[in-house]
């Protein structure tokens, strides 16, 4: 066993949404605190292997492209796909010196377990980030999956309908799994993609919802501490 692998403490997957790296324009304020606590992480004893979504980036070259010519759902998949590994190069650049230069874009295949940061996008049509972190922790052993977003908990109805929807700080899967679709498309707004659900009910992980805007709530997190936000499993 490597020094490296000796020193680890636990492997973490996360799922950093697109709308935290691209709200609108790069989130430059974001991105480097998001680097100073991964970096602050590694150094006692964490591993990461951090997946991104798209964003606006994405949508924008979806929306723009159908307006043209309209697509079929892998076409307008694959667009969004192509946004997810931009935003991973801007991550790898940002990490370099630390990451694997290697970005993974398929979640099956052998990963470098002893590098400390890795840094992944989307794979391909009919597959969310959010299952490709789940295939991520199924290859590399990870018992968690942090999904940072731009939302503080799981409601048990949409907040932004529903004034009463009543905020979930703790559910297991079975329940979880009723408060979404059944299915997966390239534009649906779920916490947490079903497919992938499905699959983290089937591994045994625990994933965790929080805001990525607050990274102090990560951290408590990661540290076993009470944070703010919703722990599936």
């Amino acid at each position: 066993m490597s020094k490296v692998m000796q020193s680890i403490k636990e492997c973490i997957v996360v799922s950093v949404g697109g709308s935290l790296i691209v709200p609108d324009a790069i989130d430059t304020d974001f991105l480097t605190r998001f680097k100073a606590l991964i970096l602050e992480k590694v150094q006692q004893g964490f591993s990461f292997s951090i997946i991104t979504g798209g964003g606006k980036i994405a949508r924008r070259y979806q929306e723009a492209a159908n307006a043209v010519t309209p697509l079929s759902s892998a076409d307008t998949d694959w667009i969004g796909i192509h946004a997810t590994r931009l935003n991973a190069q801007l991550l790898r650049n940002i990490f370099v010196g630390h990451a694997d230069p290697e970005i993974i874009t398929n979640p099956t295949v052998d990963i470098d377990a002893d590098a400390s940061i890795t840094i992944a996008a989307g794979w391909k049509p009919g597959f969310s980030t959010d299952y490709d972190a789940v295939l991520i922790a199924k290859n590399l052993g990870a018992k968690r999956v942090v999904n940072l977003s731009n939302i503080d908990f799981v409601y048990d109805s949409d907040p932004k309908k529903n004034k009463n929807a009543r905020k979930m700080e703790k559910i297991n899967w079975a329940d979880f799994r009723k408060l979404i679709p059944a299915e997966w498309d390239p534009g649906l707004s779920s916490p947490f993609d079903p497919i992938a659900a499905k699959e983290a009910e089937t591994l045994g992980l625990e994933v965790a919802i929080m805001n990525g805007a607050n990274l102090k709530e990560f951290s408590n997190y990661l540290d076993g501490k009470p944070f703010v936000g919703t722990v599936i499993s």
